[in-house]
């Protein structure tokens, strides 16, 4: 088992990419510690874990809060005594919309979300990790962090930052023996990209159907890739088999081939 005896946090791990990460996290003997605002989707990731055989905590985190993620991290000290792993994967969609039709509020909520607490949490498990002088961060952020997308622009600026902090930190940390690396998604099957689906479809006034196909034949395998190809990438990352690599993005896009 490639991750035996490591103990992992997953932000955002009540479901889809963060739920199929700690799942596999678990098949390769981690610890896993899940974190989100979702306490349901917590227990039911955690009794999926523990049919496995899995060790597991559940923390109720906001990571947009600064004192929550501090608890988030003081209860895995407490429980585990250390982190080797923290995958920064909280993130929401944010707005479908024009910028001339922005909120500021979702501007905010958005960066908060998806850039802040990424920083937030990865600043609290340093002060372990430095000490230790080992660990690993992997950021989850998105191929929105490789090119614009139109009506997603704040969901775009924050992965576009999530891949800079990631390549600003790992050398930032790596004389620490600590490595930073990042994966960018591509759409990934399932309910979010459903809700964005259908958020264009209305925003452009184009069919479902339509925007779905415009999405899957940008990309070589013409498919939407899946939660858990993603998190096999992440357990790669996390292991040793990747002792090598800090401060890259590997793209998990089935391919993308053209904006």
């Amino acid at each position: 088992m490639r991750l035996k005896d490591k103990v992992a946090i997953v932000t955002g791990g009540g479901v889809g990419i963060g739920k199929a990460i700690a799942l596999a996290f678990t098949n390769e003997g981690a610890t896993v510690v899940v974190a989100s605002r979702n306490l349901e989707n917590l227990e039911d990731v955690a009794a999926e874990i523990k049919a496995k055989g899995g060790k597991t905590t559940t923390i109720k985190t906001d990571v947009t809060d600064e004192n929550q993620v501090k608890e988030m991290v003081s209860q895995t000290l407490s429980e585990y005594g250390k982190i080797d792993i923290l995958v920064n994967n909280s993130g929401i969609a944010g707005p479908t919309l024009a910028v001339v039709d922005l909120k500021l509020k979702d501007w905010n909520q958005t960066i908060a979300v998806d850039l802040t607490g990424a920083m937030l949490c990865s600043r609290e498990v340093l002060k372990d990790m430095i000490k230790r002088k080992s660990g690993n961060i992997i950021n989850i952020s998105s191929i929105a962090g490789k090119h614009g997308m139109v009506l997603r622009s704040p969901y775009t600026v924050s992965k576009w930052g999530l891949i800079g902090f990631t390549q600003t930190l790992s050398m930032e940390v790596g004389t620490y023996n600590i490595r930073v690396n990042c994966i960018a998604p591509g759409p990934v099957a399932g309910e979010r990209v459903e809700n964005i689906i259908r958020a264009r479809s209305e925003a452009l006034g184009i069919p479902e159907e339509e925007i779905a196909k415009q999405m899957t034949s940008r990309t070589s395998l013409g498919k939407f890739v899946t939660a858990e190809e993603v998190a096999w990438a992440t357990v790669f990352l996390a292991s040793d088999e990747s002792s090598g690599i800090t401060g890259q993005t590997l793209s998990v896009d089935a391919g993308r081939t053209s904006l």
